[in-house]
């Protein structure tokens, strides 16, 4: 029988290699800009096009290559960091493992040019697919000029499934922030498609922060210092005020590293426990210094998962070190009733008629008046008013099987939208039993007691409103008395100069200011009484966090958005008359079981449950 195990080629090898290690041009902008920070290099520009697809220049000024190891980089597990596996626990370089080149030019082409300072000569290699090209002696300057040009020209698989140009782009800008703003000594650059999006010199991690995120966020910066013998930790966190939901830049970094870690992001927003509203979070920039042997960096091919010893003993240490920086930015001085000298506080002179106090004026009112008693009928109470409301529509049921079988948890990211005027009810054809705790409305149903959760169901009728008028309004703009400034990032301007003329269409008008600053000068018509600035940067950041792209459902997140921001709170008590009417525009909606991003509105208790709860 004939054997069939064989060893693969190496271009085939590497291109399998490089799956792992280069998933989209963000990560052949990561391993660049690592291998130019460990070559010491104190200037890095990075030059885009057309989000990566087209090139990614890396040019640093740092120690650079001879002619024998620029030809050897590009071998699998050719690596100038590590000799031995014990090495592994003595990592002081962003790279060891020796496959990011190999990878990098085994999808690609690639053409480096590099040189040694005590060289009068440097050396030009060109490759494309893991085919050496060319070698050859030429004039440049100290260091290394990496071109990557058509990434995944020969896998059409892979470059078919790279997102849109601006997407990828983000990508890139993300991979770009987490070298810059842990290598404060070297000087960065980024340019997209021949325009400058970062310049960023020397200087102190604050300086950093701010030149990379803006000077609005510099009064927001808390400093966070402790030293133990685990861990020194150096960094910011933001201010309480600086909480939100979206957009929200958190950071750690290990030994000069980029990495991920839940587990301490709990311990840091644990130091917040009741300063910031549920489900917001803060920014954070903090960077950790441990010995090298008691953490692993080689647990995943990105490098950025680490495991920690003693991680519950690290917990702890962070949230104490983020809650006493909290406390000494809060701590306000008292008034010191010992001191010396107190101020003057003046006195108020009340008026008086021959020496006597003046008597304070006399008010009429009506004991037994009761605002309240439209809004809160005798039916509460008992009186006979129940019988006159409740009387004519005692047996009223309301026929919702469709939603019978909803389960009360996981509900679907996407649910299927219901046919028009497959469930409508009259606003006779029920009535409010009551609500609970001033989040849930009981109504009875035909098979049980059905619980509507009153503000996702305001939500999903204020949706609705807005998405029409939205789609029949489209581009109606109102103008704003006094504009707003609005200062982005520059991810976030990237995002916005993308999607501006859907920005335009949804009916906002902005102008540019120059440096990442805009005015904005009108918002959206039914948009009255939202902040327009916290508008437009909602509709930003959920176009950042896109996945497949700026699409075409900015009219959604927008009237999504707006809803939110409208739609009663929980705890807000509705009057009879007020529950009558959500629910009847509920049910008239497309999709009364669900909110657009597919949380449940309507849950329905079954009868038997009932009886089974009060069973002897």
């Amino acid at each position: 029988m004939q054997d069939i195990i064989h060893l693969l080629p190496d271009s085939v090898a590497n291109q399998i290699a490089a799956g792992e290690v280069v998933q989209r041009p963000a990560s052949v902008v990561k391993e660049l800009m690592e291998n130019a920070v460990d070559a010491g290099a104190t200037k890095v520009d990075v030059v885009i096009t057309d989000g990566g697809r087209t090139l990614i220049q890396v040019i640093d000024n740092g120690s650079g290559m001879s002619e024998t190891d620029a030809r050897l980089a590009f071998e699998r597990h050719a690596t100038s960091k590590i000799k031995s596996a014990d090495d592994l626990f003595a990592l002081r370089t962003m790279g060891f493992r020796g496959e990011a080149l190999a990878s990098i030019v085994a999808v690609s082409q690639l053409e480096l040019l590099t040189r040694r300072a005590d060289s009068d000569l440097g050396t030009r290699i060109a490759f494309s697919g893991s085919t050496l090209e060319a070698q050859e002696a030429v004039m440049c300057p100290v260091g290394s000029n990496f071109k990557v040009k058509n990434l995944f020209f020969n896998i059409p698989a892979r470059r078919k499934f790279l997102k849109s140009i601006q997407t990828e782009f983000n990508n890139i800008i993300t991979e770009f922030e987490r070298v810059a703003l842990i290598n404060c000594d070297v000087e960065f650059t980024l340019k997209h498609n021949g325009t400058e999006v970062f310049s960023l010199p020397v200087g102190s991690m604050r300086k950093r922060i701010l030149d990379i995120f803006g000077k609005k966020v510099s009064s927001q910066l808390i400093e966070v210092e402790v030293s133990s013998s685990l861990l020194e930790m150096k960094g910011f966190v933001g201010a309480p005020e600086s909480a939100r939901k979206k957009g929200v830049q958190q950071y750690f970094f290990v030994n000069g590293r980029y990495m991920r870690h839940p587990y301490f992001a709990k311990a840091v927003m644990e130091a917040y426990s009741r300063m910031i509203p549920l489900g917001e979070q803060v920014p954070f920039f903090l960077c950790f210094s441990v010995e090298p042997s008691r953490i692993d960096v080689n647990i995943h091919p990105t490098k950025t998962e680490i495991k920690f010893e003693d991680e519950q003993s690290l917990w702890k240490i962070i949230a104490a070190a983020v809650r006493e920086s909290l406390g000494r930015f809060n701590a306000a001085p008292g008034l010191d009733f010992d001191a010396e000298e107190m101020p003057d506080i003046p006195a108020i002179n009340i008026p008086t008629d021959n020496n006597r106090p003046v008597s304070a004026p006399k008010i009429s009112y009506k004991p037994d008046y009761n605002p309240f008693r439209r809004i809160k009928p005798d039916y509460q109470r008992g009186g006979e008013n129940w019988e006159m409301l409740y009387g004519e529509t005692r047996g009223a049921v309301v026929d919702l099987s469709p939603f019978e079988d909803i389960p009360a948890t996981q509900p679907s990211p996407e649910p299927a939208p219901v046919e028009p005027g497959r469930l409508h009810l009259a606003v006779d054809e029920f009535v409010p039993m009551s609500q609970y705790k001033g989040q849930y409305l009981l109504i009875p149903a035909k098979s049980g007691l059905m619980w509507v959760h009153q503000r996702r169901a305001h939500i999903r009728v204020l949706y609705e409103k807005y998405l029409e008028q939205l789609s029949t309004q489209k581009g109606c703009v109102q103008g704003l008395l006094f504009p707003e400034r609005v200062e982005l990032t520059p991810a976030e301007a990237a995002t916005f100069e993308a999607i501006a003329p859907e920005i335009q269409s949804l009916g906002f008008d902005v102008s540019s200011l120059g440096g990442g600053s805009y005015s904005l000068n009108g918002s959206p018509v039914g948009a009255e009484g939202l902040s327009p600035s916290e508008l437009l940067m909602d509709v930003v950041h959920s176009a950042m966090e896109q996945t497949a792209g700026v699409d075409k459902q900015l009219h959604h997140r927008l009237a999504l958005a707006m809803a939110r921001k409208v739609a009663i709170v929980k705890g807000q008590i509705l009057s009879p008359e007020e529950m009558s009417e959500l629910i009847s525009a509920l049910f008239k909606t497309n999709e009364p079981a669900r909110t657009p991003d597919g949380q449940i509105i309507v849950y329905i208790m079954p009868d038997s449950e009932i009886d089974r709860k009060f069973a002897r």
